[in-house]
């Protein structure tokens, strides 16, 4: 695995080769990219709610338009096509009180996949492998399965899958997509199945993560086929995704799908995500579905009783926490996987879009704390990420699920329809240094834009377009930028208004999307490009630019 230093040391290498060898010849000749961007045709649009029911049970109303609906319906009328629903063993004391937190025992998920499908709705059915919540730092067996060893717990999670799926035939909501664990960076059924630490082989988590698929598949009928995923946190934290997934994979584990959790208050900046997503699909050519997502709409707090989601996250987050800002940031999440290359983006499951602030609609109940020996505050620390208001009129993010995304309207804004080149097609160079699409890393493809020189310089890499309809239009790039420059920035202008300039932040390592937002074209004619007045040694990397009709 590369570090980031590594990285950073290979990439300043990289520019100084290649603005000498620019300055010396027009074209470099390497193989050019073949990566492509079309949009995967089974898209998902998908909606986390083991909490429904229980808000629902304490009083939760749904609202589209000022009137009152059922709130499946309502996400699958905004485009939602699936339903993730988290299932656990046995989420109840000895004496039968529920754990809470939407208390998703097997009864009561096949209940909620039936209102999904009648929704003409898909299913990822989560087998948590625990009586209640899991995730990298919970991986508690279930009470009935903690003397098992190793061999005993490898034929029970065969059985237990095996019986789960035939029950869920019985009811007629046989799941489209299963996961085996939940965000199991560190393993599932602690300590038999945990890695990480010390814990190096792979070897036991995948015997209990094939026997859990393999029940699955031994409940099916002769040609039917359930999708596997395997989720884990930390959506840009690409070498932790290289280490896990090349330990599962020469474990022998067979899965179709690459689950992942982001969030970006806690997960890496969006542009980690993006190369992430880019690499995990070259190296294991596998979809990748976004399998937790969400975002604050407000800092308000619904129940009072304090939020994950508050003025640290909305500042890391990179979004202002409003219903705009919650909808620009899923606008942009779906563009980043849409355009992982070779269609391999599969979509986006937002986590509890439900979970309104109804009291006693809590993340767990007092038997729940006891049997995970929990202090916390009971309450609802997510009601400020959900896709409806604290009241459950439905939010404008839903829109997006019914969008389709602009087509770019700028000519090789990947920077891919060349090899190495000091004339980028699609592009205009002006100025003393050469502008160089160039090999590593890129945010989409194998190239990108540079802009550098050992001596100070002035440079601007632009396009054109002469027959431009008028209109709004949104102007986007992602960037890189050493920082020392005079000037580095993204500019749109003779479009019938004032010039406009959007500032590259200094990010030497972590790409960044930056925008020019409602751009509005009077004249039919604009002129969009990258600017930089650079003092030597000073670079800047472009890629990804796109200019498209607002939403």
């Amino acid at each position: 695995m590369r570090t980031r230093q590594q990285s950073t040391r290979r990439r300043r290498s990289l520019l100084a080769g290649i603005a000498t060898a620019a300055i010396a010849a027009t074209t470099i000749l390497v193989p050019a990219s073949t990566a492509s961007a079309e949009v995967n045709p089974d898209w998902i649009w998908g909606v986390d709610l083991g909490m429904l029911a229980e808000v629902e049970s304490k009083g939760g109303q749904f609202y589209q338009d000022g009137v009152e609906g059922d709130a499946v319906e309502i996400l699958a009328d905004a485009g939602s096509n699936l339903v993730r629903l988290r299932l656990w063993v046995d989420p109840y004391t000895a004496n039968g009180e529920p754990y809470g937190g939407g208390t998703n025992d097997l009864a009561s998920t096949i209940v909620a996949a039936q209102r999904a499908k009648a929704q003409g709705m898909d299913v990822l059915l989560d087998f948590h492998l625990s009586d209640w919540w899991a995730d990298p730092g919970t991986q508690t067996k279930p009470k009935a399965w903690r003397l098992l060893t190793q061999p005993q717990l490898v034929t029970t999670i065969h059985d237990y899958t095996k019986d789960v799926i035939s029950q869920m035939r019985a009811a007629g909501v046989v799941p489209e997509m299963v996961q085996m664990g939940n965000e199991i960076s560190s393993g599932v059924l602690w300590d038999d199945g945990r890695i990480g630490g010390a814990v190096t082989d792979f070897q036991p988590l995948a015997a209990l993560l094939s026997a859990g698929f393999a029940g699955v598949d031994d409940a099916l009928l002769s040609g039917e086929h359930v999708e596997k995923v395997l989720h884990i946190d930390q959506g840009g934290d690409n070498n932790l995704y290289r280490w896990w997934f090349d330990g599962i994979v020469a474990a022998g584990v067979d899965f179709d799908i690459i689950g992942l959790s982001y969030y970006p208050f806690w997960h890496g900046t969006m542009g980690a995500l993006k190369n992430n997503l880019n690499d995990l699909a070259s190296r294991y050519g596998k979809e990748m579905l976004v399998v937790e997502t969400a975002y604050g709409w407000t800092l308000e707090d619904g129940d009072g009783l304090s939020n994950s989601f508050y003025t640290a996250e909305e500042a890391t987050g990179g979004y202002p926490a409003t219903v705009d800002g919650q909808t620009e940031y899923l606008r942009d999440l779906r563009d980043i996987v849409q355009n992982v290359p070779g269609g391999l983006g599969r979509g986006i499951i937002w986590w509890e879009p439900t979970w309104l602030p109804v009291e006693g609609a809590n993340w767990g109940s007092e038997a729940g704390k006891a049997d995970n020996a929990d202090s916390g505050v009971l309450s609802n620390p997510w009601d400020n990420q959900t896709l409806f208001d604290f009241q459950g009129n439905a939010l404008s993010a839903l829109d997006v699920f019914s969008e389709t995304a602009g087509t770019n309207l700028l000519t090789n804004g990947s920077f891919d329809a060349d090899s190495w080149t000091s004339t980028p097609t699609g592009w205009t160079v002006w100025g003393a240094t050469a502008a160089v699409s160039t090999q590593d890393p890129a945010v989409h493809g194998g190239f990108k834009l540079t802009h550098w020189s050992a001596t100070p310089y002035v440079a601007s890499t632009f396009q054109q377009l002469p027959d431009i309809p008028n209109g709004t239009y949104d102007l986007t790039a992602w960037v890189l930028n050493s920082g020392g420059q005079n000037a580095a920035e993204l500019y749109a202008k003779g479009y019938g208004g004032s010039d406009r300039t959007v500032a590259l932040p200094v990010s030497p390592s972590s790409w960044t999307r930056i925008s020019l937002d409602d751009v509005t074209v009077t004249s039919g004619w604009i002129e969009i490009g990258v600017y930089s007045d650079a003092n030597a040694g000073n670079w800047i990397n472009v890629d990804d630019v796109t200019l498209v009709p607002s939403a």
